[in-house]
C-alpha cells in the first residue's frame, strides 16, 4: 500500500487513519491547523508526524486524504495547488459527502489522481475502533485510477464502494444525513415524548433503543416498505388520531409526524391498506 498522509486531524480523519495504520498502511504525516488536534491525531494512529502546514504533509505521501468541512475543502485545495508541490501521479481522496471531485479540479489539472471517497458511516469519536469501518460503504466518484485504489482501500478495511455520479453527490449526501443524523433527532423527540408521559430521560432511551434495533434488523433483513409496522401500516385511524391531538403541544414535533406519516403511506399502500383507509389517513394527516 501507498504511503498516506491526513489533512484534517478531526473524528473521520483520525479514525481513518488510525484504521489504516493498523491494516499495515503506513501513515506518514497527519495534519490540522490547530496544533493541539495534530498532536492527538498522531498519539491515536501511532506513527508518522504531526504537522500544522498541509504542504508539508501533503509532499510526504504518495495518497493524500483531505478529511475537511465542506465549507473550507475548496479553499484548501486552492491553497495546495499553489504550493509548488509535484501533483503528477499522487493521488488525492477528500471525504466529503456532499462534494464531488470536480471541487479537486485545481490538483486535477496539476496531474494529481483524485477522487471523492466518503463513508457511509457516523464518527461520533476520534478514537473509534477500526471495526466501525468493517461492511459499511464508501460513496466513490472521480479519476477511475483512484477509484480502483479507493477499492481497494475500503476493502482492506473490511468494506466496499458505491460509484456515484459526480451530480447526484447532493442527493446522495441528503439520503445519508436523513438517515442517520435525522434519525437521531427523531429518537431525541421521541425520548423527549415518553419523558413528558412521566419516564425519566436516560430510562426513555434505554427503552427505545431495542425497539430501534429490532427495526433496523427488520429493515436489514425485508425491505424498508415491509419493515414498516404499526398503525399506519393496520389502517389505524384513532389510534393516529389520538397522537395527533397529543401532539398538539408540541407543533415541530406533531408536524414532522404528519409529514413523515404521509410519506409511509406509500409503504402501507404497498402492504395492502385499502385506498379508502389510505384517503382517509391521508386527509387525518392533512389535518382535514
Amino acid at each position: 500500500m501507498k504511503t498516506i498522509a491526513i489533512i484534517g486531524a478531526g473524528r473521520l480523519g483520525t479514525s481513518l487513519a488510525a484504521a489504516l495504520a493498523g491494516k499495515g498502511c503506513q501513515v506518514k504525516a497527519v495534519s490540522d491547523c490547530d496544533a493541539a488536534a495534530a498532536r492527538e491525531g498522531l498519539r491515536i494512529i501511532g506513527q508518522g508526524r504531526a504537522f500544522t502546514d498541509n504542504t508539508l504533509a501533503a509532499a510526504a505521501a504518495e495518497v493524500v486524504f483531505l478529511c475537511l468541512s465542506d465549507d473550507v475543502l475548496a479553499g484548501e485545495v486552492k491553497k495546495l495547488s499553489r504550493s509548488g508541490i509535484d501533483w503528477k501521479g499522487k493521488f488525492v481522496f477528500h471525504t466529503s459527502g456532499l462534494h464531488s471531485s470536480g471541487v479537486l479540479g485545481p490538483l486535477k489539472k496539476l496531474g494529481a489522481l483524485a477522487a471523492s471517497f466518503h463513508p457511509i458511516q457516523a464518527f461520533a469519536g476520534k478514537k473509534t475502533p477500526a471495526s466501525h469501518f468493517e461492511g459499511i460503504f464508501w460513496g466513490v466518484e472521480g479519476n477511475l485510477q483512484a477509484v480502483s485504489l479507493g477499492r481497494e482501500i475500503a476493502a482492506n478495511l473490511g468494506g466496499r464502494i458505491l460509484r456515484i455520479r459526480a451530480g447526484q453527490k447532493p442527493l446522495y449526501h441528503a439520503a445519508c444525513v436523513m438517515a442517520s443524523n435525522f434519525l437521531v433527532m427523531l429518537l431525541d423527540q421521541a425520548a423527549a415524548l415518553l419523558e413528558e408521559a412521566g419516564v425519566s430521560r436516560q430510562k426513555a432511551a434505554r427503552a427505545l433503543f431495542p425497539l430501534v434495533e429490532g427495526t433496523l434488523r427488520n429493515v436489514k433483513g425485508l425491505d424498508v416498505s415491509r419493515a414498516l409496522t404499526g398503525p399506519l401500516v393496520r389502517g389505524d385511524l384513532r389510534s393516529v388520531k389520538a397522537h395527533l391531538d397529543a401532539l398538539r403541544r408540541r407543533p415541530e414535533t406533531r408536524r414532522a409526524y404528519q409529514a413523515l406519516g404521509k410519506t409511509a403511506l406509500g409503504a402501507a399502500a404497498k402492504q395492502g391498506l385499502s385506498p379508502q383507509r389510505l384517503t382517509a389517513l391521508k386527509r387525518l394527516l392533512e389535518g382535514k
